[in-house]
């Protein structure tokens, strides 16, 4: 007896394969063949997020089968529970929900678990881990990572080059606040690992100004910034009394790294082979912290809280290194906390502003760039590091 033809399975990807082969026909084609460089990069760029786009719809349509397929086949199927514990005894098809991921958006298409009264359970949502909104986690990432370098403008701006038109700058704005709304809840219940009593705690501290909107500045700057205003025009890039000052702090530990002055600072005319560089320390289990709104005492005591809680250092066992840029304010809010706390402080001034000053006193002697210039400011800032702070001011 022959065998009945067995039908082909159809092929899931044939819309990917469709996809990449009008891609190589174009890039086959005579105007591809006559593009400069970067015309052809951008083709591919477009094309290839599409085909990447198609790939992704592709597997997510075999998955939908492939659940229904499932379905269809299990008698004795457990019952579905949603997070009330109601079960959900009805299963109906074809119920879609749009995702925007980095390539585009795709639609995917899964089982509804239903009950009376209740609200409907999607197994295949917490199969692929989908966000409750439309846009997926990995366009929130990359939305927090652009928009910390920027303003919102620029990271939606960066984020459109990268992925085509997938986020307006509203949803952006949510995105990022979105993902900020644990920061707080995360640190309190992180616990650093204890380290011994050799091993340094740091605490940095400094502030930042930030460009405010009018209504957001505190009312004397406001009152500041609308005479400005009536004064005329300002110089380019001057943005005088536009900020309000946000305290930064930040926790860690380090390992000491013992090194010679040569090794921050470059000695005039160059390092010698003879002896490598020391490598400086690195910050570890760090906890950060920094706000607009509270006031700089507030977040000075956080610091020093999170300091002494939990394995950091309960009993002031090991040496505590505080790191200021010279700011008169800062500096004796952290003395007063200290003393208050019956903790002994090793108070570090930071040495990139000091070079800064330092080179700012050399062009009072050298043109700017010259050799001598760069020869005077470090001759002095080696003195400062080697200890001779004080015979390197007076000379």
């Amino acid at each position: 007896m022959e065998p009945y033809d067995a039908l082909s399975e159809p092929d899931g990807y044939a819309a990917s394969r469709g996809a990449f082969e009008r891609l190589v026909s174009t890039l086959a084609d005579a105007p591809a063949r006559d593009m400069a460089h970067d015309e052809l990069k951008g083709l591919l760029e477009q094309q290839g997020r599409e085909l990447l786009r198609q790939l992704m719809q592709d597997h997510l349509d075999l998955r939908a089968r492939a659940e229904e397929a499932a379905a269809r086949v299990s008698a004795g199927r457990p019952v579905v529970r949603g997070p009330e514990g109601q079960p959900r005894t009805w299963r109906e098809t074809n119920h879609s929900r749009w995702l925007t991921c980095v390539f585009g958006s795709v639609r995917v298409t899964r089982i509804a678990c239903r009950g009376r009264g209740v609200s409907n359970v999607h197994p295949a949502d917490e199969a692929l881990s989908l966000p409750a909104g439309r846009h997926s986690r990995g366009l929130a990432r990359l939305a927090v990572l652009e928009a910390v370098r920027g303003s919102f403008d620029q990271a939606q701006a960066a984020i459109e080059r990268r992925c085509g038109r997938v986020l307006g700058k509203r949803r952006l704005e949510e995105l990022v606040v979105a993902a900020a709304v644990d920061i707080a809840a995360y640190y309190t219940a992180k616990i650093p690992t204890p380290c011994t009593r050799e091993m340094p705690l740091v605490l940095q501290v400094d502030g930042k100004g930030v460009v405010m909107r009018p209504e957001a500045l505190r009312e004397a700057t406001h009152r500041a910034a609308a005479k400005s205003a009536a004064a005329g025009r300002l110089a380019p890039g001057e943005k005088p009394n536009r900020k309000r000052m946000a305290t930064v702090a930040c926790v860690f530990d380090t390992t000491p790294a013992p090194r010679r002055p040569h090794d921050i600072v470059h000695p005039p005319g160059g390092r010698s082979d003879s002896r490598p560089v020391r490598q400086g320390p690195k910050a570890e289990r760090k906890w950060c912290t920094a706000s607009v709104i509270r006031s700089p005492q507030r977040v000075v005591s956080d610091a020093f809280n999170q300091a002494q809680a939990q394995a950091r250092d309960p009993q002031h066992l090991r040496d505590w290194i505080v790191l200021v840029d010279g700011a008169r304010h800062q500096l004796d809010l952290i003395q007063d906390e200290a003393a208050r706390r019956g903790i002994r402080l090793h108070v570090l001034l930071d040495f990139v502003h000091v070079a800064e000053y330092c080179l700012t006193a050399t062009h009072a002697f050298h043109p700017p760039g010259s050799r001598e210039a760069e020869t005077w400011a470090a001759d002095k800032l080696t003195a400062i590091l080697a200890g001779h702070a004080d015979r390197a001011a007076t000379r």
